[in-house]
């Protein structure tokens, strides 16, 4: 038998899942880090943790593949978006790998924001102006840390720098490098604009391939650290995002990719890039032929967790001798939809799509007496959905109705939520059942890279049947009488975000 291992290199963790020619997943690996966080908005992790995660799921893997007595065909990658890391000239980091997540950027990205410059940009790189982007992290660098940016001989990402150690080779996938705010979606190069901005030359960038590229001969320290053969194919693959939709069947614009794990996201891809004039999402590339539009949302399961950490009742949890999400779940089934009239918003964590405010804030609107924490608990999960909402009427708008739509993520674990979500969106809603996502997104490109699948289409069949949740009439009604008002009192509420941010730092 022949296998195919995806990896997902992601913001706590690393997972690996070994597939074989079909796409059947036969085993997974995970291997978590730390998220080094702080006030300040720092979120980095130690390029060296990372590292040793991927090299220790790769060799669990082979040891699995060895057990088996078979091939491994090719290892194959999905990684985070948006991640940063400086090299000396010996292609060493000056720093941790600043993530998606850190926000220290953001005064630097406000104020931007507020020049005409953000439009062209966007224009240009179809990446909002947010402290997430790698550009907006080294104007923010430039400013912050001027003599480090002087220092910095390279600029990687997570991906570039583990195939660097690999292979001696300082190339990134057209995927990730279109993530970045610094790729220029019209002349596929690096953006002249960008790099002038931020003083990077392009020789200081990685050099951009196809996302199917592979690269062959582990260096001596590759094959000290990794027991597999040194020839093994390594596939570049794509960012997380992009990988999952192949994973989800979600390949072309007639089907919406829906997902909410501890963040969230709407994406669906297309043949062509398609830019929001008012730029509330982004358009990023899998390929030279395939693009992703949609939107990220910070705020997902986390919030819900933070939720019924602080609102279930830890009694009634030991007297029912049930876990707390599946009692919160119990609670919220039992309130009717639009939580007797109150709507929460769940910026916990800022929010990127479709506001683009690291400085928003979460709050409870039209809270009076009567409501109790059991109706508090369910406008926190229809919070996050009703946000989740938001993000997909601007896809409808950009690219048109799907004819389905595919969710995945943690949130599936809750009945009640698959359904809420269908109820919010007003569209049947398929839960996908595939397993894996990203990795078997990464898996995917991999078959495409060694000739076994001409297009990602011939995926779809390989993924198990999915599970149709369809609105309920009631249900659906009530919420479009409460997206409106959600959007209304999220536009009112913004431009109190950046002064209500400022007194909680102090």
């Amino acid at each position: 038998m022949e296998y195919l291992l995806g990896i997902d290199v992601g913001t706590v963790r690393t997972k690996a899942i070994l597939y074989d020619h079909q796409l059947q997943a036969k085993q997974t690996f995970r291997q978590t880090y730390t998220l080094y966080r702080d006030a300040t908005g720092m979120a980095e992790q130690e390029p060296t943790e990372v590292l040793a995660a991927v090299e220790k799921v790769i060799n669990d893997a082979y040891a699995e593949v060895q057990r088996n007595h078979c091939d491994l065909l090719a290892v194959a990658f999905s990684s985070e978006n948006q991640s940063l890391i400086l090299l000396d000239e010996n292609f060493q980091p000056l720093t941790r790998v600043l993530t998606w997540a850190d926000t220290r950027a953001r005064q630097v990205a406000s104020r931007i924001k507020r020049n005409l410059v953000a439009k062209e940009l966007y224009m240009d790189t179809g990446t909002p102006i947010h402290p997430m982007s790698p550009f907006t992290k080294l104007l923010w660098l430039k400013e912050d840390q001027p003599e480090l940016l002087k220092k910095t001989a390279y600029v990687a990402d997570i991906k570039s720098y583990l195939f660097k150690h690999f292979f001696d080779e300082f190339k990134v996938d057209i995927s990730v490098a279109s993530c970045s705010g610094m790729w220029n979606i019209n002349t596929r190069t690096w953006d002249e604009q960008a790099l002038a901005m931020t003083d990077i030359a392009a020789v200081q960038l990685p050099e951009i391939v196809d996302s199917t590229q592979q690269a062959h001969g582990l260096t001596a320290a590759g094959q000290m650290a990794l027991q597999i053969p040194a020839d093994t194919p390594f596939v570049y693959g794509a960012f997380g995002g992009a990988a999952s939709n192949i994973g989800m069947g979600a390949v072309d614009e007639s089907t919406a990719a829906i997902a909410i794990g501890t963040s969230a996201a709407v994406r669906v891809m297309t043949d062509h890039p398609v830019i929001d004039p008012q730029q509330r999402l982004f358009c990023y590339a899998l390929d030279e032929e395939h693009w992703v539009i949609g939107g990220p949302l910070n705020n997902g399961g986390d919030v819900y967790q933070w939720a019924v950490k602080h609102l279930v009742d830890a009694n009634a949890v030991a007297s029912e001798q049930v876990d707390a999400f599946q009692l919160a779940n119990q609670v919220i089934e039992g309130v009717p939809a639009g939580s007797h009239g109150l709507i929460f918003h769940p910026f916990l964590g800022g929010e990127r799509a479709p506001i683009w405010d690291a400085n928003a804030r979460g709050s409870f609107f039209g809270l009076n007496q009567l409501h109790t924490r059991a109706d508090m608990l369910r406008a926190v999960m229809e919070g996050i959905t009703m946000n989740v909402g938001s993000v997909f009427e601007i896809v409808r708008d950009l690219v048109g109705d799907p004819k389905q739509i595919m969710a995945s993520g943690g949130f599936t674990d809750s009945l009640v939520w698959r359904q809420m979500l269908a109820d919010v969106i007003g569209f049947p809603v398929g839960v996908a059942m595939a397993h894996g996502g990203c990795c078997l997104g990464a898996a995917a490109i991999a078959l495409k890279s060694l000739g076994r699948i001409s297009d990602y289409s011939e995926v779809t069949p390989l993924l198990a049947q999915s599970e149709t949740y369809i609105p309920d009439d009631l249900a659906a009604y009530t919420y479009q009488k409460y997206q409106p008002l959600f959007n209304q009192v999220e536009e009112l509420l913004t431009p109190a975000y950046a002064a209500i941010a400022q007194l909680q730092e102090k």
